[in-house]
């Protein structure tokens, strides 16, 4: 919890400067504060230019360089909209919706900016509706519910009355709800990306939306677009999946987005397509790629992309050209995410993580990476961390199977040690070289274990039909995969073969419960939140 958490950086018009936010938990009063900084792009020590007495975060550039808009709840409630005059250093509050903002982004001439906040669809943003509403559900005497149709709830948040919109906020005048109606635009994020953009000439909006009857069991959002001046939405995707994350291409020509083919099914493979603004056409690119593609960004020119990818427990960064869809790996070594490129298209800034340190942002120019921030420097210089490194056998049908193996602080290979195999939930998902919160096999090693975390069959990273052998058998080939690599890591002359106990988490306490009906070889099982009777859990 002492580690300072480190979001996505954003590169300023001029290229000098990145903004970021970060945050520190404080345990005692079970608060998270985040604040705003700067850092020069070429390096340097960073500054603070937020308080961060509650929290401050998501900054964005004005497209002058002259302003960083950002949200934060400094003066109680829901986070709204703040603007920070970079020249005087002072910040001013812009807005006062009742649904808060959220996910800000600038109209290109500076204007104003788009936000996402909590609409009621019957008031839009007329304030007196809301007004009006909010009192008389203030003079309510139950706060009961009553249930009468799905989605009623996003695990521990109830689904309000209220949707999820985008807002048009001019400096100067009335805002304006580009995205009326009864859904949330964007929806409850499957993909994980940015759910909208705005046209490079600030004619037109692109957002995803769901609109299917039932949502519950439905993962088909699709992407629409708006004039920003007024006008019906059109949906131009036309897939059963999920379609996310669009993003205009700088010319203006394109809009790249990551979709899923097959409907209802979350863990289908993340496809990147190119929509034809021109011909209303759309084009898979990369067409070869056999895994999920994740965040992604343009290059100034148009003619490159860049984007994240899980890859054999680990996110390289990729460089994809459009004319040819060839693509090739630019950055190994560790998670990145959050892709950011400089006005001249030399450098690209990112998150990265890996099993031994939480995200700090990498500037990479001329093929080589260089760490800018150093948030968590001088925690890290009083630990001792341990150490790691890749670990592979065969699984069920001989597959090959990785996974990595943790060791303990001040670790002596002539020495034996008892185990802890930790079995990753999803159960499509992957124990990545990247830094959790949760689960931290770090903080199990500190207590004297050796860690084996597997990536059995259902792990991304290793090819869709990898991910999708687990489908129907969860018990079945990933139990032998888990198993083979469990006689592998016991038979190491530093592991202590009769002391080895296992956990896991969701699917992860599953297999945690399989094992125990299955194989009496382990001293300690730990189910967390474990998948146990999948009848009653169907609703």
């Amino acid at each position: 919890m002492a580690f300072r958490r480190i979001g996505a950086p954003q590169v300023s018009p001029d290229g000098k400067w990145i903004a970021y936010d970060a945050s520190t938990i404080d345990l005692p009063a079970n608060y998270r504060h985040s604040a705003i900084y700067l850092v020069p792009s070429a390096g340097g020590e960073s500054r603070k230019i937020t308080d961060g007495v509650k929290q401050d975060e998501g900054p964005a550039w004005s497209p002058d360089g002259k302003t960083i808009a950002y949200v934060s709840n400094r003066d109680g409630g829901a986070k709204q909209l703040w603007l920070y005059d970079v020249a005087a250093n002072t910040s001013r509050k812009l807005t006062d919706l009742q649904g808060g903002a959220a996910s800000v982004k600038w109209m290109p001439d500076g204007s104003g900016l788009l936000l996402v906040s909590d609409i009621d669809p019957d008031c839009g943003v007329d304030r007196q509706c809301v007004k009006d509403k909010t009192s008389a559900a203030v003079k309510q005497p139950s706060k009961g519910r009553i249930i009468t149709s799905l989605l009623y709830r996003h695990w521990t948040a109830w689904q309000e009355p209220t949707r999820s919109h985008i807002v048009l906020y001019p400096l100067t005048g009335a805002p304006r709800d580009l995205t009326p109606g009864a859904f949330d635009a964007p929806p409850f994020s499957l993909g994980g990306g940015d759910e909208f953009d705005i046209s490079p000439d600030g004619r037109e909006l692109v957002f995803a939306r769901n609109t299917d009857e039932q949502p519950a069991i439905s993962t088909n959002s699709d992407l629409f677009i708006v004039p920003v001046a007024g006008g019906e939405s059109k949906r131009i995707t036309t897939r059963r999946g999920a379609d996310t994350s669009p993003k205009y291409s700088p010319d203006g020509r394109w809009i790249a987005y990551r979709s899923q083919m097959r409907p209802g099914y979350e863990s289908d493979l993340w496809e990147l397509w190119l929509y034809d603004r021109a011909k209303g056409t759309h084009t898979r690119i990369a067409q070869e790629f056999p895994n999920w593609i994740e965040s992604f960004t343009w290059s100034p020119d148009s003619k490159t992309i860049y984007f994240t990818a899980d890859e054999a427990a680990e996110e390289p960064i990729y460089e994809l050209k459009i004319d040819s869809g060839k693509y090739m790996k630019i950055h190994s070594g560790g998670s990145a995410s959050a892709l950011a490129v400089s006005g001249d298209g030399k450098t690209i800034y990112f998150d990265l993580a890996t099993l031994m340190r939480p995200n700090e942002i990498y500037a990479r120019a001329a093929g080589a990476a260089t760490r800018l921030t150093h948030e968590n420097d001088s925690l890290v210089a009083t630990l001792n961390l341990g150490s790691f490194e890749n670990f592979h056998w065969n699984g069920a049908d001989n597959t090959p199977i990785q996974g990595w193996i943790v060791f303990p602080p001040a670790f002596d290979k002539t020495k034996k040690y008892p185990a802890i195999v930790l079995i990753h939930g999803g159960p499509q998902g992957a124990w990545n070289n990247g830094w959790t919160y949760r689960w931290n096999a770090l903080m199990f090693a500190a207590h004297g274990y050796v860690i084996f975390m597997p990536n059995p069959r259902g792990s991304t990273g290793f090819g869709q039909q990898f991910v999708e052998q687990i489908s129907g058998d969860w018990g079945g080939r990933p139990y032998v995969d888990i198993m083979n690599g469990v006689d592998k890591f016991a038979a190491l002359p530093y592991v202590d073969a009769d002391h080895i106990g296992a956990a896991g988490a969701s699917y992860g306490g599953y297999m945690i419960d399989w094992i125990l009906g299955h194989t009496d070889r382990f001293k300690a099982l730990v189910s967390h939140d474990g998948v146990y009777n999948l009848e009653s859990e169907y609703a």
